[in-house]
């Protein structure tokens, strides 16, 4: 595993066989948004994308805690509304360039993720966390609605689940996170490392280029009526279709064999 550093070590990165970890590192501020952070990860995001060796993308927090959202001394350092739109606009650019992302994503959680750190996980296309981990969008209980992320919970939870979060500033566990399709997995926090890892061999283990097609399929439907999101994805898959790892995926199958995938970027 290679390891690679960005802006000043506030973030990490390390790569492997195709899969890449970004660990927000700044483990005495709970990995807060900073402006640095956004930058940071935008950049990392963009050359991702363009990247077709990365199979797999893990987004994870140094310390104690996941991220415990945006800076709220740097915010208050600034108290000019210029500064605050850039500031979100920033933040929304981070949190669609993770849905965008070609491959897979998976936040690995641990601790507490709140308002932004919430709206990071639920931008993730997976979230496992360990059994203690909390969750909140707690704005609401220092005067500010968490509006930006509102629209990524009310994507992966229930609306009224979403808006009891938001005017609440409740926490919920693990567990009920994951009854509430905030998370893909829990774990115990011990396995966390192992479950993760676990995952992320399944998606290396499948077709490049049918996870390619799929992600994006996948979140391009669901803005679509029915009958668009049918025909939409119909076409992607005949497309698949024509991918030699589809004819190959086949023919294994009816050989009784392991497939043999194509490996972009090598």
């Amino acid at each position: 595993m290679s390891l690679s550093h960005t802006m000043d070590d506030i973030l990490l990165r390390e790569e492997s066989d195709g899969a890449v970890y970004l660990t927000l590192n700044r483990p005495d501020k709970f990995n807060t948004l900073s402006q640095a952070m956004l930058i940071a990860l935008q950049r990392e995001l963009d050359t991702l994308a363009g990247d077709p060796a990365v199979r797999c993308v893990v987004i994870a927090g140094k310390g104690r805690g996941f991220c415990a959202g945006h800076d709220l001394r740097e915010m208050r350092a600034n108290p000019d509304k210029a500064y605050y739109q850039e500031l979100f606009r920033s933040c929304s650019r981070v949190m669609q360039s993770i849905v965008a992302l070609p491959v897979p994503v998976i936040a690995r959680v641990q601790g507490m993720a709140t308002a932004a750190g919430c709206q990071l996980v639920a931008s993730c296309d997976l979230a496992i966390a360990g059994r203690s981990a909390s969750f909140a969008v707690s704005g609401i209980n220092v005067g500010l609605f968490c509006s930006t992320p509102a629209v990524a919970l009310s994507r992966s939870i229930s609306p009224k689940r979403a808006f009891d979060m938001l005017v609440s500033g409740n926490f919920i566990d693990a567990d009920t996170a994951f009854d509430w399709g905030l998370l893909s997995a829990v774990t115990d926090d011990d396995n966390l490392d192992a479950a993760v890892a676990d995952k992320v061999d399944q998606i290396l283990g499948k077709s490049p280029a049918a996870v390619r097609f799929g992600k994006s399929m996948f979140h391009s439907q669901r803005q679509m009526v029915l009958a668009d999101a049918y025909d939409y994805a119909g076409n992607v898959m005949a497309e698949n279709m024509m991918s030699p790892d589809a004819g190959e995926g086949i023919d294994a199958f009816l050989g009784k064999r392991r497939p043999v995938w194509e490996q972009p970027g090598q």
